[in-house]
């Protein structure tokens, strides 16, 4: 099937999503998906290959594609809103590890911290990536970690009903956040918001690939 649904509208794409997945599950029979639409993969294939100028990216389910792409590429294709990369400086403070981007610093967790053992990477400058849903406008999730905050303005705010995406902009840096639809949060507003650096993910500046998933 190529891109079947492209010129369909919004709510017939959503049923007829539906309609070849239970097709699928009906004739229990291998079928190719060729596709843009990354919510599409996302929801209908078993297997996703991710391919970039005809070259194949990475073949894997689609949750390992979410939780563990290979390189920026895949990380950026698939979830919408898409990741969000910021360069960082990876800094050693005594037993810890630091990324630094403006007058910011955020913690780097220690189980993380340790896959960088070995590796040239402290005190240059990688990619971190967060997806939307990892930064928190919360004040008690900001106030439990003080380590991972930074405070940013309130450019636009989405409301969406069942969630809300504030987009940021923190020392000439670009972040969406998907926060809680009971948000108190205005956009035109300074907030301080926590990034769950758990969550976080590393790439090397130069070639692309994930250092750190």
């Amino acid at each position: 099937m190529d891109e079947p649904l492209s010129n369909l509208d919004a709510k017939l794409r959503v049923q007829m999503r539906i309609e070849i997945s239970k097709l699928h599950q009906k004739l229990q029979t291998t079928i190719i998906y060729v596709t843009h639409d990354q919510t599409e993969a996302m929801t209908m294939g078993t297997r996703i290959v991710v391919m970039k100028d005809g070259f194949i990216q990475q073949v894997d389910t689609p949750q390992a594609l979410y939780t563990k792409p290979c390189n920026m590429f895949v990380a950026g294709f698939i979830g919408s809103p898409q990741m969000n990369f910021v360069n960082v400086k990876l800094e050693k403070r005594g037993n810890k590890t630091y990324m630094l981007f403006g007058n910011n610093s955020l913690k780097l967790p220690a189980h993380k911290a340790k896959l960088l053992e070995g590796t040239d990477y402290i005190g240059k400058e990688v990619v971190m990536g967060i997806r939307p849903e990892a930064i928190s406008d919360d004040q008690d999730d900001v106030a439990a970690n003080p380590d991972c905050v930074l405070e940013a303005d309130v450019e636009v705010l989405e409301m969406l009903g069942s969630e809300t995406f504030l987009y940021l902009h923190v020392d000439d840096v670009n972040l969406t956040a998907r926060v809680n639809p009971n948000t108190k949060t205005k956009a035109g507003q300074k907030v301080k918001v926590w990034l769950d650096t758990n969550k976080c993910h590393l790439f090397d500046k130069e070639t692309e690939k994930t250092i750190i998933n």
